[in-house]
């Protein structure tokens, strides 16, 4: 159990993350900036994993790793030794609110793991501009091609923001606070969530 988590998404509001905070601090695949201190970096693509394993982009620290990972690492056991020290653990939970692992973006499953392992009172979040905006731009993008055409991120944004509400719901008792430049969100959320802006 810990007081505080703070989730580093990739999106840009990420900016607003103090690096003087404490509590646990997770982030999702590549993050937008040095962070220390970090407690473990999530990822859930095959995607991601193909591009460390063919040494493209390199992810230090800790990982948590989701259920396409695993898929992955079952398939390379060579590279899966190779990482294994990086390893925290394989987080494959799959909320009943959300229909496949393509829809449980990394955002989703660091926040849902840092809320299921830690059961903070305060979860921060930071770099979620998706739920507000019709922006799914990526600090990952720099590294990796993501097909940002129109129609994609509109099934994107449309597949993501309603897994939101619910997980706040299922964390009742957790309170977020979510970071961004404006309190338009394009969700209703329940009364644990409150909008910081700076």
């Amino acid at each position: 159990m810990a007081d505080v988590v703070h989730i580093i998404g990739n999106g840009k509001s990420s900016g607003y993350f103090d690096h003087s905070c404490e509590g646990i601090r997770i982030t999702c695949n590549l993050p937008p900036m040095a962070i220390d201190n970090v407690f473990a970096t999530c990822m859930v693509d095959f995607k991601m994993m193909r591009a460390i394993q063919e040494g493209s982009v390199q992810v230090n620290g800790h990982w948590v790793l989701g259920q396409r990972p695993k898929i992955h690492m079952q398939k390379h056991g060579s590279f899966y030794i190779k990482h294994s020290k990086q390893i925290r653990e394989f987080y494959t939970e799959l909320p009943k609110y959300v229909k496949t692992y393509t829809e449980f973006n990394c955002g989703h499953m660091a926040t849902h793991y840092g809320c299921n392992k830690f059961s903070p009172k305060v979860c921060y979040m930071y770099g979620f501009n998706s739920i507000f905006d019709f922006d799914v731009s990526s600090s990952t993008d720099l590294y990796m091609e993501s097909d940002r055409s129109d129609t994609n991120n509109n099934r994107l944004v449309n597949n993501w923001r309603g897994i939101w509400p619910q997980m706040f719901k299922e964390f009742s008792d957790t309170e977020f606070r979510i970071y961004h430049k404006h309190t338009n969100s394009k969700i209703n959320f329940p009364k644990n969530v409150k909008i910081i802006v700076p």
